[in-house]
């Protein structure tokens, strides 16, 4: 893997605190994810400064609006040198073709189609009337995605081989919700451990695994976000990642 496979979720609510991070990674880290809060408080003026630095940026705007307005989100996205930008894949065909159409004006520019929020279970796709589980509903909905023209999709750590199956060598498969077993983070609070992840651990992602695992099983990129980001020394935790080391 190299260090531009492995994409730091700047989960921040002020500017200052994603940039005190950045500062700190240097070029430890190529490419950051930056996601509604702080898109929403920092302004799109963050994600200039970022590119301008040379890093890439997955504006993860889980785009689900009606076409038009999802092919003007993702021009401004384009428009300030983001590299990958998400589609919500249960918007349907029209919305992920409006994305990939309006794309094409930027070619750095990939239209990834979020497949089941790694937060959710089964049990929440029964709740809004989906009788599939969560594994049948990624590849179902990552089937759609492929049709529509979409360069990737995004799926937990779990679903990353089937997806590899289904879609073939070329797609890119992100996979959020990765953690680093025994990171030690501040105030004394463990790092998730495999097996033995409470939902404060993992961030809120109920389907998640190593980013070894994830690689392993045919992920094209990792999210990787509290595991780094609040880990006493976040370069060495990230350096794990790269090399390999699960201990």
């Amino acid at each position: 893997m190299n260090s531009r496979q492995v994409i730091v979720a700047l989960d921040f609510d002020n500017r200052a605190a994603a940039e005190a991070l950045v500062a700190r990674l240097g070029g430890a880290c190529g490419f950051y994810k930056v996601g509604l809060e702080l898109l929403t408080t920092a302004g799109p003026d963050l994600v200039r400064g970022l590119v301008d630095q040379g890093h890439e940026v997955f504006l993860d705007l889980k785009l689900f609006e009606i076409p038009n307005s999802v092919a003007g989100a993702v021009r401004a996205a384009g428009a300030l040198g983001a590299s990958m930008v998400t589609v919500h894949s249960m918007g349907g065909t029209g919305i992920m073709t409006a994305a990939v159409d309006a794309a094409r004006e930027f070619p750095g520019l990939r239209v990834l189609a979020l497949t089941v929020v790694t937060s959710m279970t089964g049990s929440d796709l029964a709740d809004i009337g989906i009788a599939a589980g969560t594994d049948e509903q990624v590849l179902r909905l990552a089937r759609l995605a492929a049709e529509a023209g979409c360069d990737g999709v995004v799926g937990s750590p779990r679903e990353a081989g089937p997806l590899r199956k289904l879609l073939g060598p070329d797609r890119l498969i992100v996979t959020p919700g990765v953690t680093l077993p025994g990171v030690t983070l501040p105030g004394g609070e463990a790092g998730a451990e495999t097996g033995a992840q409470t939902g404060a651990q993992t961030g809120g992602h109920a389907r998640s695994d190593t980013p070894w695992a994830a690689f392993a099983a045919g992920a094209s990129h990792v999210v990787v976000g509290r595991s780094v980001t609040r880990a006493a020394d976040p370069v060495a935790a990230l350096r794990r990642i790269g090399a390999g080391r699960p201990l």
